[in-house]
């Protein structure tokens, strides 16, 4: 008797680009094809592809807003404040050093 062992190899999921997403959601948008061709034409499921027509029509609005300056802005903000937060963890911990806490 042969005890065979049976090894299941984990699927590694596939990613995606956004400029595919984006390219699959604007040809869905167009319902030139359906969705189920298009399922077909690009091998990803009909539902993911709803998904991500619905996720592309719920953000249009953020392509024409200006709160993309702001985020540069606000990381810049962010680097400044760790580097401030860096120098006054140094300055506690030299503190507590000459306190002897």
């Amino acid at each position: 008797m042969f005890n065979l062992a049976v090894v299941k190899m984990k699927k590694e999921r596939r990613k995606f680009s956004a400029g595919f997403k984006a390219k699959v959601a604007i040809e869905a948008i167009k319902e030139q094809q359906t969705i189920h061709e298009l399922a077909a034409k690009y091998e990803v499921h009909p539902t993911q592809i709803n998904t991500w027509k619905r996720e592309f029509l719920d953000n249009a609005d953020s392509v024409f807003s200006k709160d993309k300056a702001v985020s540069k802005d606000d990381s810049q903000e962010k680097k400044e404040l760790y580097s401030k937060i860096g120098e006054l963890q140094i300055q506690v911990d030299f503190l507590k050093k000459v306190l002897g806490k």
